[in-house]
């Protein structure tokens, strides 16, 4: 497929603004999904990429396309690839997100580029969001989205297994159920239906399974890397390298280095799915 490239550039400095409040509610139902605690006291201190589940678009539903995500050509470029993934990120946080807070995100198209790949067209578009919490800064964030064709059916399913990840020195086991992917979904306010719908997933799409959220698993490892050096992070980011299914149960990985923590997600028995890092 040949995209019109200097026509999607033209998004580039397209801008958009949502504020939400943040209220123990929301904590709740956050600290729920990922089977956590923490305060639920005003001015509490806010568990790491909240930010992800407040101010997203609430697009109405007769506006969704039949994957569940929002027409093309709004905020976002109209980039005429069916699949849209979430390729990676950097986040740098600058202060605390507390309970009572009205969160501001400020997002901007930084930049559209097109690329080929293995599997064909690859088109990414690079997002920065600057997240502010009571008119403090907050938050920095790039977010890397891909959108590409569907593979073919020889492709979308090498015969060649790529090699088992590592376990690396922390690893914690976490279940890939339905549920949590459901709850997820519903924090976030996503209608993908990959996540949650496994007959639109495994008919339609041709996965074998429900998918587990890339944000999903990258608010796992920042909040495993807090857990294990006792502090949250000055900086992380991370990198989505292969696709985690609720077929089976995936992993949480660490290994220390003098300045910073290596961590991976992967399948049990499966290669690695997210590489992330993690400083401090």
């Amino acid at each position: 497929m040949t995209l019109d490239i200097d026509h999607l550039r033209t998004w580039i400095g397209q801008e958009e603004v949502q504020t939400e409040l943040l209220t123990a509610a929301t904590i709740q139902r956050f600290n729920a999904t990922f089977d956590r605690e923490s305060s639920l006291d005003e001015g509490a201190i806010a568990p790491l990429l909240i930010h992800l589940c407040l101010a997203q678009p609430a697009v109405f539903t007769a506006e969704l396309g039949p994957d569940g995500h929002p027409s093309r050509g709004g905020f976002l470029p109209p980039v005429p690839l069916p699949r849209r993934m979430w390729a990676g990120g950097h986040f740098t946080f600058h202060d605390h997100i507390c309970i009572g807070e009205l969160v501001r995100r400020r997002s901007v198209i930084q930049d559209v580029t097109v690329k080929e790949g293995r599997s064909g067209v690859l088109c990414f578009v690079t997002v920065m969001h600057d997240i502010q919490s009571s008119g403090r800064k907050v938050l920095t964030e790039r977010q890397d989205i891909v959108y590409r064709e569907v593979p073919l059916a020889d492709t979308a399913h090498p015969k060649t297994a790529a090699a088992s990840a590592p376990i690396g020195q922390h690893s914690r086991n976490i279940a890939a159920t339905p549920m949590l992917l459901f709850r997820y979904s519903a924090l976030t306010f996503n209608g993908h239906r990959i996540h949650y719908d496994a007959p639109f997933s495994t008919g339609k799409e041709g996965y074998p399974g429900l998918i587990v959220h890339g944000p999903m698993q990258a608010t796992m490892l920042v909040q495993y890397a807090a857990d294990i050096r006792n502090a949250a992070p000055a900086q992380f980011a991370f990198r989505s390298v292969s696709t985690i299914f609720d077929k089976a149960d995936f992993t949480l990985n660490a290994d220390d280095t003098a300045d910073a923590l290596n961590l991976w997600t992967a399948a049990v028995g499966g290669p690695v799915a997210m590489e992330a890092t993690a400083q401090w």
